[in-house]
């Protein structure tokens, strides 16, 4: 059975947009910015046999604000900058709708998740999904994933009170939640 980690990309991978970016959203290249240890993460665990597949929201495109093509442009340009530094990601799953949308993609429904192991013929029950925030961790409760919170995003600590779904794990960041994979797979 393939070892797999699903990731979200805004304040896990890259610095989370919302409140200083023109729309709060990653929209040009220059707006994304690598997490400090997150690219040494990645490659940690692709070292380590993981097959890392990154979920998602980026509704900003549905709204105006910038082109699938332009989504797709920053996506390849993280994926370089990831391969460069040793790493690799198996598969990038974007949803591009509005929570008005009503989508079955849109975290924290599950769809991408669903596309994901049906695409790559993976098994989601029981895999990780690190994220940041709480739909994030609705989405990969629903999935029937082992849920991680990092707290390089937009969440506080403080907030995780009030949620009805806990994580199952809460770290620093993506390096953190990375050793810990780790360990639990030996």
């Amino acid at each position: 059975m393939k070892k797999v980690v699903f990731i979200d990309r805004d304040g896990v991978i890259n610095k989370d947009p919302g409140g200083w970016t023109k729309h709060s959203y990653v929209t040009r290249w220059k707006d994304f910015h690598f997490i400090r240890g997150a690219k040494a993460a990645i490659k940690l665990l692709s070292a380590n046999g993981f097959d890392l597949i990154v979920i998602s929201n980026q509704g900003g495109v549905s709204k105006g604000f910038f082109t699938e093509r332009k989504l797709d442009s920053i996506n390849s340009r993280m994926l370089k900058e990831i391969r460069k530094s040793g790493g690799m990601v198996k598969k990038t799953y974007y949803c591009v709708h509005q929570s008005s949308d009503e989508c079955d993609c849109r975290k924290p429904e599950i769809g991408m998740f669903k596309r994901a192991a049906k695409e790559l013929g993976i098994r989601i029950k029981g895999s990780f999904f690190i994220g940041d925030g709480k739909v994030d961790v609705e989405a990969g409760h629903k999935a029937g994933l082992k849920t991680i919170l990092v707290l390089s995003g937009k969440t506080p600590l403080s907030d995780v009170d009030e949620w009805s779904i806990k994580p199952d794990c809460i770290f620093k960041g993506l390096a953190e939640a990375a050793r810990f994979i780790i360990e639990s797979h030996k």
